[in-house]
Parts: C-alpha cells; structure tokens; sequence
C-alpha cells in the first residue's frame, strides 16, 4: 500500500523550483510551507518563507541570471526526502559569468524535505562564489583541473 507522499511525484515539485527560481517568479515561496527551514552557505539557517525571500533577494541584487537544466540532474528520493545534485550557469551584474565544467563553480546539492505537496526544508550545498574570486580558497590550485 502506498502513502499520499509517495504518491506525490516530487521531481516534478523540485522541477518547478528549479524553473520558477531561473524565471524569477513571485509564485517561488507559494511551493514552501509557512515555517519552512531554509540553508544556504553564508547566510545560515533560515525559519519561514520570509528568511527564504531575504536569500533570495540578495542573490537577486548580484545575479543577472541563473539557469538550471534539470535534463542532467541526478534525483535521490526517500520517503518525503529528495536529494538533488545538478549545475548551474549565470551572468551577475557585473557581467561575469559562471558555467558548471567550465569555471571553478556552478555544482551544487540540494536536501528538500516535504510535508504533502509543501516544501518544508531546503538545504543548499554550494560555494557562492560563483566567479572565483576567493583565491585562497583554492588550496590546490586551478591548473590541471577539471570543473
């Protein structure tokens, strides 16, 4: 017998994340509960949708654009829990630009937690420093390697 959760097709959910966030949308924080927990790398754990719109918006204020072109994306699912490794590619302001395998940034991994069809926690494994500017970060160097 199968539960109403795992009747949900949560790809489809993380999928609809993925294209409202690239197209901007104001409909992104309808996807979320009220009390969503929300992580992302610098600005630390957030409660409720208005801690998600504050990451948001500050990602907003330095990003022109961001794409993520979930064809390729790797789906890990158990119970109401979905893993997501995938890529990314933008432009900020600035015009600089970043492209997963071609510049040092743009993988990242998700954790999404659901309750229904809610998006109850998001946990958002990434470096945000998207053009590389972080050059002590680079322990090992850039040359020889393959992004």
């Amino acid at each position: 017998m199968t539960t109403a959760v795992e009747e949900l097709d949560l790809v489809a959910i993380v999928r609809e994340y993925f294209r409202r966030v690239d197209a901007g949308s104001p409909t992104l924080l309808e996807l979320f509960a009220e009390d969503a927990q929300f992580y992302f790398p610098k600005f630390g754990i957030g409660q409720g949708r208005d801690s998600l719109l504050t990451v948001l918006t500050r990602l907003g204020d330095v990003m022109a654009s961001v794409e993520h072109d979930t064809s390729s994306y790797l789906f890990i699912r158990s119970g109401n829990r979905l893993a997501v490794e995938g890529t990314t590619r933008g432009v900020l302001k600035n015009g600089e630009t970043w492209e997963a395998g071609k510049t040092p940034t743009g993988r990242f991994c998700n954790i999404y937690e659901f309750r229904g069809d809610l998006i109850t926690r998001l946990h958002v494994y990434l470096d945000p420093d998207y053009t590389g500017q972080d050059e002590s970060s680079f322990l090992w160097g850039r040359e020889g390697r393959r992004w």
